[in-house]
């Protein structure tokens, strides 16, 4: 390492070549990430506030939405920081401190959602266990799991990630510190990281959807079996939202990091992560919402009790 200088600081690109439009951009992407934040935030209120959404599939729904504030801060905050500055510079240590929450964080959305899909498939073909199966100490002990394995499971490659040299390069041709780009970047051998993060991309996308799946097709094989249309209605209506999460969510995620040659379209990768990372958790509040009677007649309710309570019951 003697003829070369280490390298402390890397430079993320982003959106660089777009340079006529980073006000826009900026302007655009901030008023997604407000709207974010207030869906979701809307949806952990109503759940915690009104007694009719303290059920397990509501319970599951208020922490995916608090994850999805959570991933979505990670990097959207230093990404609209970085289209109004000309200095675009994070350490390794910052670097690799966002890597490790979007990862784990991410991670845990996925097994979030799988939980999501088990407590459906319980709820429809298990309708008179459902109480005893999906009690509170239970929910309480699935989420729990959820974020522990998530966290967990990223803390031996990004352990790893520090042991790295860095003498080459130090420009991120991405908008925050994504794992491929950061290792194209090392001098240090770093075929081991790569099959960790491919493995656990394997685990935490492809084994999860496959959990999903097979949930899902027995919770089809029970809905076919019910007598009444209205009651295969409901009980698909039930479904529609989560199903639509779930393949937003592993879409993205399969074209990004589970594919052979992922590391040859790094425009195309930036636009889809910004999709993952921004688009889908802002599409995600309206998704649950639309979807769902019970959200919808909650919210109806708080609103006629915001905009037309008795102003004389307050004196």
């Amino acid at each position: 390492m003697g003829n070369f200088s280490v390298v402390r600081e890397f430079v993320l690109l982003g959106f660089s070549h777009l340079h006529e439009f980073q006000i826009l951009l900026f302007a655009f992407i901030l008023l997604i990430y407000v709207l974010t934040l207030l869906g979701n935030l809307t949806i952990i209120s109503l759940t915690c506030l009104d007694s009719r959404l303290h059920s397990p599939m509501y319970f599951f729904l208020c922490n995916f939405s608090f994850m999805e504030v959570l991933v979505t801060s990670t990097v959207v905050p230093r990404m609209l920081a970085d289209l109004l500055s000309t200095h675009k510079t994070m350490s390794l240590a910052e670097c690799l401190s966002q890597s490790f929450f979007y990862f784990s964080l991410g991670s845990t959305n996925f097994l979030i959602l799988t939980v999501m899909a088990f407590d459906r498939y319980v709820a429809i073909c298990r309708p008179l266990h459902y109480p005893t199966i999906m009690n509170s100490s239970v929910c309480v002990k699935l989420v729990v799991l959820c974020w522990v394995v998530g966290f967990l499971s990223i803390v031996s490659p990004t352990l790893q990630k520090t042991r790295l040299w860095f003498c080459g390069p130090n420009v991120i041709d991405h908008y925050f510190c994504d794992s491929a780009p950061l290792l194209k970047l090392s001098c240090s051998d770093t075929r081991h990281i790569e099959f960790m993060d491919f493995f656990l991309s394997l685990l935490f996308v492809l084994a999860t959807m496959l959990l999903i799946v097979v949930s899902y097709v027995l919770i089809v094989a029970a809905v076919l079996h019910i007598p009444s249309s209205s009651g295969r209605r409901k009980a698909f209506s039930t479904c529609a939202s989560h199903l639509t999460v779930v393949v937003l969510g592993y879409g993205s995620a399969i074209f990004i990091y589970v594919r052979p040659g992922k590391g040859h379209s790094t425009h195309l990768n930036k636009v889809v992560a910004l999709v993952t990372a921004v688009v889908t958790p802002f599409l995600n509040p309206f998704i649950f919402t639309f979807r769902n009677e019970k959200v919808k007649e909650v919210i109806g309710d708080m609103t006629k009790r915001i905009l037309f309570r008795d102003p004389a019951a307050h004196r």
